[in-house]
Formats: structure tokens, C-alpha cells, sequence
């Protein structure tokens, strides 16, 4: 059996009944809205649930998650497919049980893998299905290739957008160039808007009315209103100590609106069982040009 063969055998298994980890990509059309800290405090609040929980920084060009946590991994991704460590050792363990992989410049490098390399990955990145419940994946920001990539390969995203007339419009150019693609189905694809840093939960359903009012007209796109994260300044005071906010604040107004956050997407998680595709799928789905070739 060549390579070719041990790939579309390893996609047609994905099929198969086993256990996968609940994927939710977070993602944003503009820089500085506040998504790398929504994924760092939303996945403590729902490690406090019981998920066993791992953020994966795709962001490849910039370390958030590692700076607002204070903690320099050892290894990355990278690290996983060039040099040789395994799973366990690339998982750096972060506040209150939950776990974080840095991508490093592995994420730029995944379209120049070999096929033997696609192999090892999805392989280990079954073991990663296995490790968790549910994996965050903070993309880097705006309509890169490698944003666009992520997104598009994910059965559940939350988009990031504040008040400001630029973020509006280039959450709305991020769904736009999206819907475009036209190599990617997106009919199973649950987009949900966090309106962030507003002054009153009702500007936050005022935005997300906005928006999805000319998706709804321009664009063949689910969008979805998960809710709103008011301006506190508790959050900007944690990134500063690089300790999250929910840490460090717990009875903030943020820190309460994460968990009823962690409480609302956990609240409906046996109904989409089905639709949970695990993220050896996400990146199965990344690498299917090279799976068909």
C-alpha cells in the first residue's frame, strides 16, 4: 500500500465510529478585538465545567496565547513533525488544567509537508482526538490564506467583532472571501458572532443585527449570535500580568459573561454529536488537495 493509498484509507476511518474532540475555531477579521483572550479565558471556563480542554495557536506569525499565559512552551508543532517529539511533549500545560500547543511556524509549513508527513501528523493528531474534549484553535486574524484555511475546514467557529466601523467591515470581508471559496462546503458550518467590548448587551445584538443582515442578503452563510463581552478594563489590567482575566477577576463582568459563554456551548453538545469531525478531520480536511493526489 503506497502513501496515497494509507491517506485515503486514514480519511475514509475518520468515518468510523470512535471518539473525537469538539472543535471550535475562533477567528476574527482584524487584529486587536480581543480574540486571543476570548480563546485563553472561554477555554478555562470550560475546563471549570469538566471538558478536558487544549488551545492550539495557529497564529503562526505572533505568540499570544503564550504571552497572555505567561508561559514559554518548549516545543511546538514544529517540533511534532521535523524533530521528532511526541504529542505529550508539545503540550505545555497552562492554568487550571488546560493544555496549549503552540504552532509555531509548523502551521506555515504544513503545505510544504511530505506525504509521509501528512501521515504522522493525522496520525498523532488522532492521539490529540483522544487527549481532549474539546480543542480551541486561535487563528491568527484577517483573510490570509492560513486563516481562511482554518475556518473553512471547521464545523464550528466563532467570529470576534467590536464596535469599531473597521472590525464590522472586515469580520464581513473575512465571510465575504469565504463564501467565495468554492473548494470547501460550508453547509455544516456553525458560525457564531462574540460582539466584544461593547458598553450595553443591547449595542452587542445592535452589531450582531448589522451583520448579519447583509450576510443574510449577500451571502450562501449560517451566522449565529452567541452574545456580547462588555468593555472592562479588568481585561486589559490581566493582560498586563499575563494571567487570564477569569483568573485573576473571576466575579468581573467578563469573567461571568465567559462562563455563561463555557454554559451555553456546552448546554446542546450531545445533540451535535454527529456534526463533531474531531481535529485529525480539520486537518485532514486542511491537507485534502495533497490526500487526493
Amino acid at each position: 500500500m503506497d502513501q496515497a493509498d494509507k491517506l485515503r484509507k486514514m480519511v475514509k476511518e475518520q468515518a468510523t465510529p470512535r471518539r473525537v474532540a469538539r472543535v471550535i475555531t475562533v477567528t476574527s477579521g482584524k487584529g486587536g478585538v480581543g480574540k486571543s483572550s476570548i480563546s485563553v479565558n472561554l477555554a478555562i471556563a470550560l475546563s471549570r465545567i469538566g471538558n478536558r480542554v487544549i488551545i492550539l495557536d495557529a497564529d503562526f506569525g505572533l505568540a499570544n496565547i503564550e504571552v497572555m499565559l505567561g508561559i514559554r512552551p518548549q516545543y511546538n508543532l514544529a517540533d511534532l513533525m521535523f524533530r521528532g517529539k511526541t504529542l505529550t511533549d508539545i503540550i505545555t500545560s497552562g492554568p487550571e488544567n488546560i493544555g496549549f500547543i503552540s504552532g509555531g511556524s509548523g502551521i506555515q509549513e504544513l503545505t510544504n509537508l511530505t506525504r509521509d508527513q501528512i501521515v504522522y501528523l493525522i496520525q498523532k493528531l488522532v492521539e490529540l482526538d483522544e487527549k481532549a474534549d474539546i480543542i480551541i484553535v486561535d487563528t491568527g486574524a484577517g483573510i490570509a490564506d492560513s486563516v481562511l484555511e482554518f475556518v473553512a475546514a471547521s464545523s464550528e467557529v466563532l467570529l470576534v467583532a467590536t464596535p469599531e466601523p473597521t472590525s464590522i467591515t472586515d469580520a464581513y470581508a473575512l465571510l465575504k472571501t469565504l463564501n467565495r471559496k468554492t473548494d470547501v462546503s460550508l453547509e455544516d458550518t456553525v458560525i457564531k458572532m462574540v460582539a466584544n467590548r461593547i458598553d450595553t448587551y443591547e449595542d452587542g445584538k445592535e452589531l450582531y443585527d448589522k451583520l448579519s443582515l447583509v450576510v443574510s442578503k449577500f451571502l450562501k452563510l449560517k451566522l449565529e449570535y452567541l452574545g456580547a463581552l462588555p468593555q472592562d478594563s479588568v481585561v486589559s489590567k490581566a493582560v498586563m500580568k499575563q494571567k487570564p482575566a477569569i483568573v485573576l477577576y473571576p466575579n468581573s463582568h467578563f469573567s461571568k459573561t465567559l462562563t455563561s459563554f463555557a454554559n451555553i456551548l456546552c448546554e446542546n453538545k450531545d445533540v451535535n454529536t454527529e456534526s463533531k469531525k474531531g481535529i485529525a478531520q480539520l486537518f485532514t480536511n486542511l491537507l485534502r488537495s495533497r490526500i487526493k493526489k
